[in-house]
């Protein structure tokens, strides 16, 4: 028996989708390989790490040692991992400061590398 979405619960789906307020937050990339972290901050989680991953495989990735560390020990010596969430009703306004302080905290804890600049 096919279960088939009408265009109705499709459309409905969709709109569901593209509703959902993106979780803005921290993360590592971790090389399991030789155990140095990388952190860095974003605007959605939820999408991150298929970004990263992304231009990592493809050679494009803006930091530099993440990358060479990449294709040093490859993909599958590396994993993704979520730190810190910002809450859904956090303040636009103050997002990016509170991401800036919030990096610099688990940088400081994992002895991590930052991802961009804080």
């Amino acid at each position: 028996m096919e279960h088939s979405m009408d265009k109705q619960d499709r459309k409905a789906a969709v709109a569901n989708f593209k509703e959902r307020k993106a979780i803005q937050g921290i993360y590592a990339a971790i090389c399991t390989a030789t155990g140095e972290v990388w952190v860095g901050t974003s605007r959605n989680l939820a999408a991150q790490k298929n970004g990263l991953w992304f231009s990592l495989r493809m050679g494009g990735c803006p930091f530099k040692g993440l990358q060479a560390a990449w294709q040093t020990h490859g993909e599958q010596q590396f994993r993704f991992e979520e730190l810190d969430q910002l809450a859904t009703d956090f303040s636009e306004l103050l997002c990016a400061d509170e991401l800036k302080k919030r990096q610099k905290l688990w940088v400081i804890r994992l002895q991590a590398s930052p991802l961009g600049g804080i």
